[in-house]
């Protein structure tokens, strides 16, 4: 396959787009997971207090997907947090056939002063990017985000992938 070179020679296939995903990830990763692991907590509990933080309280099912687990693997983390103490489960106040999981004092106190410090440390990485390359880079990683999620739901679901801008103009 021949490699697309944009200029000074850079290699802009999809495959080259990848790899540099993938390594600047990898790079990230750590910063990530270190600010995560002083809070003594673990990713998974991170991510549902976190959600619980920033979106209010919120029913066990609606948790899930926005933190990226399964309805199983959510269970048992809520249960976990209940246990520490972190969140607890309440009637809501509309519908009671739905519980509510909501952050406790010792659980907001928690995940506030944690996630301050991933905030500064996740700032302290991407303090290299200028705010016009801030919004650029997110504008793209959501395009192409948007994009692979609908091949992705388009090829299990056994439709032809769509032709990329690339493919038409290059008649592939």
């Amino acid at each position: 396959m021949r490699r697309k070179r944009t200029t000074a020679g850079q290699d802009s296939t999809g495959v080259h787009i990848w790899l540099v995903f993938m390594k600047a990830f990898q790079a990230l990763f750590p910063h990530a997971a270190g600010s995560i692991k002083r809070t003594k907590l673990g990713d998974s509990d991170f991510r549902v207090l976190e959600v619980l933080l920033h979106k209010g309280p919120l029913p066990v099912n609606t948790i899930g997907p926005k933190v990226w687990l399964t309805p199983g693997s959510i269970s048992v983390a809520v249960d976990r947090l209940v246990k520490k103490g972190l969140v607890s489960r309440k009637d809501h106040p509309d519908d009671r056939r739905v519980r509510r999981v909501e952050l406790t004092p010792k659980g907001r106190a928690l995940i506030t002063r944690g996630f301050g410090e991933h905030a500064a440390a996740m700032e302290d990485v991407a303090g290299v990017l200028s705010r016009n390359e801030r919004l650029t880079l997110l504008r793209l990683l959501k395009k192409l985000g948007r994009h692979a999620a609908e091949t992705r739901k388009q090829n299990t679901n056994g439709q032809k992938r769509p032709a990329t801008s690339n493919q038409k103009r290059n008649n592939l």
